[in-house]
C-alpha cells in the first residue's frame, strides 16, 4: 500500500549530462514565479523568465512572455586572467539534476594564469522563497594562486532597459544588497526588479561597481591568496514583476534582504523539505520500468516547478521556460494548461491549482468583451490569453482565435473540476459559478437550432485546418460536460439555471455515422488532412461525455487503428494508452504509452518535447511541453484508474482499472481534496481504484 516503503516517494533523478549540449536544450530550473534556461556552464548567463512580464515581441510585435536579466551570472580571475576572456579555457563539463530536491549540479575544470582548478556550481529556485533563486560557486585550485570572483546580473542580448539602477539603499548608512535593477521590457509594458545580494568564503570585502548608471550589477571579490582548499561565491537574486508591484526594483531589494537575512543554508534547506512534501504525491507504477518511471517522474517534476501560489499569470504551455531559437506560443496561456495541467496540479499543489485559474477570473472582463465582440452572449475566453492584460494575443490573422472555439469549454471545466475536489462552496459560488454561467451562456449563443438539433457552425476543432468545418465533434461533446456541469453548480448554490441549458444539452447534434462512430466533425474523412486526429477520442476522455457502449467501443476502434498516422504530434497522443485501456487491449496501452509519450523524450535531463524527434515538424526541439506531459499526469491519476471527477471525490472512481500490459499497480501516497488528504490505489483488474482518506 502507499506509504509502506519509506523512500517510495524518492524520484528518479535523470542520467548526467557530460560535455556541451551540442544543440540540446539547456536545463530549466524555476520555481513558477522564476524560470532560468541554465547553460551547461552556468558563470554565463542563460535566459530568465517572470511569470507576469511582458514585452513587445520583436518579430510578431504582440504581447508576449519577455526574457529579463539573467540574475546569476559570474566569472573566475586566476592569477590575472579572467576566464570571461578565454572561454575556452573550460573543459570537462558535467551537470547533475537532483529531481528530489530540484538542485541543479554543475562541473567543469578550468585552466587559467598557468593554474588548473575544479569548480562546482549549485543552482536552485527556491520554492518557500519564491521571489529568490540562489547559486554557490566553488572552486579549487591545484595550486595557491591570487583569485577574484565576480557574481553578474547581465543584461546583454535583451531588448529592454535599465530604467533605474541604485547599488546604495536610500536613507541607510550601509546597502541593504548589491544593488538593484529596474527593468523595462520592449515596449515599456511591464518591468521587473532585480537585487542582488553575495558573499563569499573565505570573507572579503566586496567591490560594487557603482558608477554605471545602465549597464549590469556586478560584484567583485579580491580574496588574495587561495590555497587548494579554494573558495567560494554565494549569490541570491530577488525577482519581481510590476504585475504584483508597483515599484517592483523597491520591493526586490527588500526580498533578498529578507533572503539574506535568513541564510543560504537555511533557506537551501527549506527548499529541500518542500519538495519532499511535494514528491508524497508522487505518481508510483508498480511493474513500469525504470524508463518509464524516470519519465513520469520528470513529468510531474516539470509541472510542479513551473506552478506556485505566487504565480500570478497562470504558466505557459511550457512553464517558464524559452530559449533563443523558438517561440515558445509567446508565453501566452492556452487551453492547454485548463484541460492537461489544473486537474494533476490540484491534487498535487491546490494552492497552486487556484493560481492558475485566478488567473482565468482575472481575465472575466476581458472574456466577457471578447464574447461580445463576436456577437455572443456570456463569456469567450482567449485562444491565446496574454499574460499581462488576459486578452486575446494571438499573432497575425489569429485563424485558431477566430474559430477555434473549444478553449473557453476547457476553462469552465477546470473551474468545475476544482469545485469538485476541493468541496469550497466559496469557490464554487464566488469564483466557479461566474465562469460556468457565462461559458453555459455563451454555448448557448453559439449554437444554432436547425431540425437536427443544437449544431455548431464553422468551428475548428484540435485539427487546425484551415477552412473551419461543422459540427466539430470534440467541442460539441465538452459543451454536453460543461452544461452539466453548469446546471449542477446552479442547483448547488440554490440558483435557478436558465431552461436554454437543459433545453441545448438535451438536443445536441452530435455528427454519429452510421458505422456508429463518431465522425470528427460533418463530411469528415479519415484520409482528409489531419483527418487521424482522435479529437472524438478527446471528448471521451478527458472530456466526459456519455454515450452508448456500442458507440464507444466503435468510435475508440476506429480512431485507435490510425494512431500511426498522428502520434509525433503534440497533445493528444500522451492519452492514446488510456484510450487503448479502454478497449482492454493491455499490450496496446503499454506499446502507445512508449510510442505517443516516451518517444518524446530527448536530450537534456527528460524535457518532453513538443513534437517526437522524427515528426517533420521536429526541427526545432521544444520542451518541457506541458500538453504532452500534463496529459500523460492526466491519464496515469484519472485515466487508468478510472477515476471520474464529478461531485464527492469518494464516489470518482467509476470504471474498472485497465492498465498497461506488465503495469500491476498506480498508487499515490498522498492527494489533496479541499484541505484533507488521501492516498489511492488501483490495481489492474480491480473493479475500481481506491481512494482512502486520511
Amino acid at each position: 500500500m502507499p506509504g509502506a516503503d519509506r523512500d517510495a516517494w524518492r524520484p528518479i533523478s535523470p542520467p548526467d549530462e557530460d560535455g556541451p549540449r551540442d544543440g540540446a536544450l539547456p536545463a530549466y530550473v524555476a520555481n513558477g514565479l522564476i524560470g532560468l534556461r541554465v547553460r551547461e556552464m552556468p558563470l554565463m548567463a542563460g535566459m530568465t523568465l517572470v511569470n507576469g512580464v511582458v514585452g513587445e515581441n520583436p518579430e510578431r510585435r504582440v504581447e508576449a512572455a519577455a526574457p529579463v536579466p539573467y540574475p546569476l551570472a559570474a566569472d573566475l580571475c586566476v592569477n590575472g586572467v579572467w576566464m570571461s576572456d578565454q572561454p575556452w579555457a573550460v573543459s570537462d563539463l558535467r551537470q547533475a539534476y537532483d529531481f528530489a530536491t530540484g538542485e541543479l549540479t554543475s562541473r567543469c575544470r578550468v585552466r587559467l594564469g598557468g593554474v588548473d582548478a575544479a569548480v562546482e556550481i549549485l543552482t536552485l529556485a527556491s520554492r518557500t522563497a519564491p521571489t529568490l533563486v540562489m547559486q554557490e560557486i566553488h572552486v579549487r585550485p591545484d595550486v595557491p594562486c591570487h583569485m577574484r570572483l565576480r557574481a553578474v546580473v547581465a543584461t546583454t542580448d535583451l531588448r529592454g532597459r535599465v530604467a533605474r539602477r541604485r547599488t546604495d539603499t536610500p536613507g541607510e548608512p550601509e546597502p541593504a544588497c548589491d544593488g538593484s535593477l529596474l527593468w523595462s521590457t520592449e515596449g515599456d509594458l511591464s518591468t521587473c526588479g532585480v537585487a542582488l545580494a553575495t558573499e563569499t568564503t573565505p570573507g572579503a570585502s566586496p567591490d560594487v561597481t557603482a558608477w554605471d548608471a545602465t549597464g549590469p550589477l556586478q560584484t567583485t571579490y579580491d580574496l588574495g591568496t587561495v590555497g587548494k582548499r579554494g573558495a567560494s561565491l554565494r549569490q541570491m537574486a530577488a525577482l519581481i514583476p510590476s504585475l504584483i508591484h508597483a515599484r517592483p526594483d523597491e520591493e526586490a531589494v527588500r526580498r533578498v534582504a529578507r533572503g539574506a537575512q535568513t541564510g543560504f543554508d537555511v533557506l537551501r534547506a527549506r527548499n529541500r523539505d518542500a519538495w519532499r512534501e511535494l514528491w508524497r504525491g508522487r505518481i508510483v507504477v508498480d511493474g513500469a520500468t525504470p524508463d518509464h518511471q524516470a519519465l513520469i517522474d520528470a513529468a510531474y517534476f516539470y509541472l510542479n516547478s513551473s506552478v506556485h501560489p505566487a504565480s500570478p499569470s497562470a504558466t505557459s504551455i511550457f512553464g517558464l521556460a524559452t530559449w533563443h531559437d523558438y517561440n515558445y506560443y509567446f508565453g501566452h496561456v492556452m487551453w492547454d494548461i485548463d484541460a492537461f495541467c489544473v486537474p494533476p496540479v490540484m491534487l498535487s499543489q491546490p494552492d497552486a491549482a487556484r493560481a492558475l485559474l485566478d488567473f482565468r477570473s482575472r481575465g472575466l472582463r476581458a472574456a466577457k468583451s471578447n464574447a461580445r465582440l463576436s456577437g455572443r452572449r456570456g463569456v469567450q475566453f482567449p485562444w491565446e490569453a496574454a499574460p499581462l492584460t488576459g486578452q486575446e494575443a494571438a499573432p497575425g490573422a489569429g485563424s485558431a482565435a477566430a474559430h477555434e472555439d473549444h478553449g473557453s469549454l476547457h476553462v469552465a471545466r477546470a473551474f468545475a473540476l476544482f469545485a469538485d475536489a476541493t468541496g469550497d462552496e466559496a469557490f464554487l459560488r464566488d469564483d466557479a459559478w461566474p465562469v460556468l454561467e457565462g461559458v453555459a451562456d455563451w454555448i448557448v449563443s453559439r449554437l444554432t437550432r436547425t431540425a437536427r438539433g443544437y449544431e455548431l457552425k464553422r468551428a475548428t476543432g484540435p485539427a487546425e485546418v484551415p477552412d473551419p468545418p461543422d459540427n466539430d465533434a470534440f467541442s460539441l461533446m465538452l459543451s454536453h460536460d460543461v452544461l452539466c456541469r453548469a446546471v449542477a453548480a446552479a442547483e448547488a448554490t440554490g440558483r435557478t439555471p436558465p431552461a436554454s441549458w437543459a433545453e441545448v444539452r438535451d438536443n445536441l447534434y452530435l455528427p454519429v455515422r452510421s458505422d456508429k462512430v463518431i465522425a470528427a466533425h460533418d463530411a469528415f474523412r479519415i484520409d482528409e488532412p489531419k483527418g487521424a486526429t482522435p479529437s472524438p477520442l478527446g471528448g471521451l476522455f478527458p472530456g466526459g461525455y456519455r454515450t452508448d457502449e456500442a458507440v464507444e467501443r466503435r468510435t475508440l476502434d476506429f480512431y485507435l487503428a490510425h494512431w500511426r498516422d498522428y502520434v509525433g504530434a503534440p497533445m493528444f497522443p500522451a492519452l492514446y494508452g488510456v484510450w487503448a485501456a479502454r478497449t482492454g487491449d493491455r499490450a496496446l496501452a503499454l506499446k502507445l504509452f512508449e510510442e505517443g509519450y516516451a518517444a518524446y523524450d530527448a536530450g537534456r535531463f527528460h524535457q518532453c518535447l513538443e513534437y517526437r524527434p522524427d515528426h517533420p515538424d521536429s526541427e526545432t526541439a521544444a520542451g518541457p511541453f506541458f500538453a504532452n506531459l500534463g496529459g500523460m499526469l492526466l491519464g496515469l491519476l484519472f485515466g487508468f484508474t478510472g477515476l471520474d471527477a464529478k461531485g464527492d471525490p469518494a464516489h470518482w472512481p467509476d470504471r474498472p482499472v485497465v492498465l498497461p500490459e506488465g503495469w500491476r499497480a498506480i498508487s499515490v501516497e498522498r492527494l489533496w481534496f479541499g484541505g484533507r488528504t488521501a492516498s489511492l490505489r488501483a490495481d489492474q483488474g480491480a473493479e475500481r481504484a481506491v481512494i482512502k482518506f486520511h
